[in-house]
């Protein structure tokens, strides 16, 4: 039944490959995939990755950022990555040359080489990718595993499909007790829980900005809709405080000049400054887009307050915990279903209804400085990725 499913899983991908293959061509043209589709589809400019090392594969830009204290503690000459987003392949590419786009399912026949352990983050279930790695060699492993509210009955009605997953993984590392429960439902075994590992080690500031005199409002990671409700809730601040200014940090590069449209027509209409962090850094007008990668820890280092986005619309919510390491008062909405164990382990946060944004944000002063009550220990993880390194 195993190779059977195998063999017919690969056919469906091949089918399905060569009918999107006209689709595919036209969506490289666009500016947001004019890399990651080329090379995960084409493998234009995407060679395979050198054998014998540790494999990480991360979605995206937050995965990729969160692996940084496993892949400081394992030597780089070993490191190869791979992810499926441009965002993600900035992070990644910093870490080693070795660094890739994860190519489309079928064409990992011919792509992947034979490596010692592979790490894959969160809920990227490939079949072909764990199947093929481990059939070439590889340990395999699922780290930061979780299983939310919100995705568990979507997974549950392919469960047939994870059981075949789970078959090609050997060890799996939960979030929390709850993911561990809802894995083991979908055919996970070996499952250990250790813990959110963006809990372990923060990324910590690039640089010191200083800080201008007044207040600091962030509004972090932010999604369509969220920009609009912050500027709102700032204004009323601004009536109230007149020294305030905010950060808006829109969550995905190919929204920045919307935002900062949207921005500048705000504040036009109602007598504020406004300035893109890219063509200016230093913080003098109301408000600032920072229209930037890599640069929200150092703004969080001088925040007084918070917004954090992605959980004003159902999108899962951020990591609370990067604010939170520099005390800052955080306000989020109530839709952080990704979240939960990490904003479990911060006092202080502040849920609030989109509707009572600006009320909450008005009434700053009663918020508690948010502060992070327990962190997480990744030895475990290491020590199984080190013991599959020495495997001759």
């Amino acid at each position: 039944m195993k190779y059977l499913f195998f063999f017919l899983y690969a056919a469906a991908v091949f089918f399905i490959y060569f009918i999107a293959l006209p689709f595919l061509l036209l969506f490289s043209f666009k500016s947001k995939y004019r890399y990651s589709l080329p090379a995960r589809f084409f493998l234009w400019k995407n060679a395979p990755l050198k054998p014998g090392g540790i494999w990480f594969h991360s979605c995206s830009f937050g995965e990729a950022k969160a692996i940084k204290p496993l892949v400081d503690a394992l030597p780089r000459e070993s490191l190869r990555m791979s992810t499926t987003t441009q965002t993600g392949y900035e992070v990644i590419s910093a870490y080693t040359e070795e660094s890739r786009y994860l190519p489309f399912e079928p064409l990992l026949f011919s792509w992947m080489k034979s490596q010692k352990v592979l790490v894959v983050m969160e809920a990227e279930f490939w079949y072909l990718l764990f199947a093929l790695a481990k059939k070439r060699g590889a340990r395999t492993l699922l780290v930061n595993a979780r299983m939310s509210d919100r995705s568990f009955p979507k997974y549950r009605k392919t469960a047939w499909l994870y059981r075949q997953i789970f078959k090609y993984i050997d060890e799996v590392y939960a979030q929390t007790e709850i993911d561990k429960e809802r894995l083991e439902l979908l055919g996970a075994g070996n499952v250990t829980v250790t813990g959110n590992i963006k809990l372990s080690t923060l990324p910590q500031p690039t640089k010191k900005l200083v800080k201008p005199q007044g207040m600091l409002l962030c509004g972090a990671s932010t999604h369509e809709g969220e920009e609009a409700w912050i500027l709102d809730a700032y204004f009323a601040l601004k009536k109230q405080e007149a020294d305030v200014r905010l950060f808006l940090v829109p969550r995905h590069p190919e929204r920045f000049d919307k935002v900062a449209q949207l921005s500048e027509n705000f504040a036009k209409a109602h007598g504020l400054s406004v300035q893109r962090y890219s063509k200016n850094r230093a913080i003098e007008s109301d408000i600032v887009v920072v229209d930037v990668l890599g640069e929200l820890v150092n703004l969080y280092a001088i925040s007084d307050l918070v917004i954090l986005g992605g959980a004003f619309e159902p999108i899962g919510g951020h990591n609370a915990a990067e604010a939170a390491q520099f005390g800052c008062k955080i306000i989020s909405g109530k839709h952080y279903f990704n979240q939960r164990d990490i904003f479990s382990a911060i006092e202080g946060i502040a849920v609030v209804e989109v509707s009572n944004l600006s009320k909450r944000v008005l009434q700053h002063g009663l918020l508690k400085p948010a502060k992070i009550k327990v962190r997480t220990d990744i030895t475990p993880i290491l020590h199984s990725i080190e013991k599959s390194l020495k495997r001759v």
